[in-house]
């Protein structure tokens, strides 16, 4: 049944062609925040924040500061105090405390001079500062919130669309559900432990090297998986090069993506009609910006998306990389075509469109929705 025009969120577009001053990405950026209606999410006196990844060491695929900056001054310009912000890692790495973290997202522009806000880090020194959020779902009772997300104001979430082992894609609500929680709330959301195939194993030892909690032993092949120890990141899986580590994917995926919905749900309760969204669907990589590396973009470079739904522009982010025809010699292993899921053509057992549906259902935004080009 066709949902009409008046029910359907509105996402708003812009490309990435420019042939002058007034097109370049930093202005675009100012017309989609007030095409988006952002200007009533933010209100004077506001302590704002700008959820944003900062990126790990080494990966250099996150959002550009540069492109952050028009989004600051737009909010500082309504009479609010920006500040960016994002929350300690689970798995170690160069964010898994505030002093690391802070370091890295200085070394990535992040800061007043690039990006014309402060940084700071959302959880704490130690990640373990956070307010328990009533959210009463099918999950959980209470999440997690790290205490400076839950005490802003307001807040605008500025995502860098991609693909995700597991979760099948990154973007809002990946960046509200995942990123707004402590460690302790990342940890929750996760619980999914991996498999392992002793015979797919070559014995290189970077599953047990990488593992943030030395939960793997590793003798001539793979021999143990201590899962008192696992918290279920994920990194073994995107670290070996023979897949002999693996995802239950139909029996721990689908309720894990449904634990980072909740999440997200709980991000921004206390907030609603105060919380803002850009999509930016530029360097649309294969792996999450937390990992220390960036891979070649899969599918072309196609532009920036605004909305007040998490899930409508998610919706329509996903539904704008298929369209696309999918890039040669990248991690796309098949589904070029445009009009085929390159995100099972990047990561095949993926079930990324469980967040849309079930963030839907749960009351967190709406799938339909009508897309605007500015």
């Amino acid at each position: 049944m066709e949902v009409s025009q008046e029910l359907k969120s509105t996402v708003y577009f812009a490309g990435v062609r420019a042939r002058s001053f007034q097109d370049n990405k930093q202005n675009r950026i100012r017309g989609l925040f007030d095409a988006a209606g952002l200007d009533e999410v933010v209100q004077k006196g506001d302590l704002s924040a700008i959820k944003i990844h900062f990126g790990e060491r080494g990966n250099d695929s996150y959002v550009n500061p540069v492109l952050v900056r028009p989004i600051a001054e737009k909010i500082r310009s309504l009479g609010a105090k920006p500040f960016l912000t994002d929350t300690n890692t689970l798995y170690g790495g160069s964010r898994a405390n505030a002093v690391d973290h802070l370091q890295t997202a200085n070394e990535h522009g992040f800061g007043q001079t690039v990006a014309g806000a402060p940084a700071i880090i959302a959880d704490g020194l130690q990640g373990d500062n956070f307010q328990e959020v009533s959210i009463d779902r099918k999950h959980f009772r209470s999440v997690k919130i790290a205490a400076e997300i839950a005490s802003a104001n307001s807040m605008i979430v500025v995502s860098h669309f991609k693909a995700h082992l597991p979760a099948g894609f990154g973007g809002a609500i990946k960046n509200l559900g995942m990123g707004c929680a402590p460690a302790l709330g990342k940890a929750e959301q996760h619980s999914a432990k991996p498999i392992f195939n002793a015979e797919l194993c070559s014995g290189c030892r970077s599953c047990m090297e990488g593992c943030p909690q030395r939960a793997i032993t590793v003798e001539k092949r793979i021999s143990a998986v201590n899962y008192d120890r696992c918290t279920g990141c994920g990194k073994c899986l995107r670290v070996c090069p023979t897949h002999a580590l693996d995802f239950d994917w139909f029996v721990e995926v689908p309720p894990f993506m449904e634990r980072m919905t909740e999440y997200a749900f709980g991000a921004i309760k206390g907030k609603e009609n105060r919380v803002g969204f850009f999509n930016f669907l530029l360097n649309i990589t294969p792996d999450c910006d937390c990992v220390p590396w960036s891979d070649a973009s899969f599918v072309p470079d196609i532009g920036i998306l605004a909305s007040k739904d998490p899930v409508a522009i998610d919706q329509a982010s996903y539904d704008l990389v298929n369209r696309q025809m999918g890039l040669a010699n990248t991690l796309l292993q098949k589904n070029h075509a445009p009009g085929k899921d390159k995100f099972l053509g990047v990561w095949e057992s993926t079930l990324g469109n469980i967040q849309l549906d079930y963030g839907e259902k749960i009351g967190l935004g709406n799938k339909e929705y009508r897309l605007i080009e500015i």
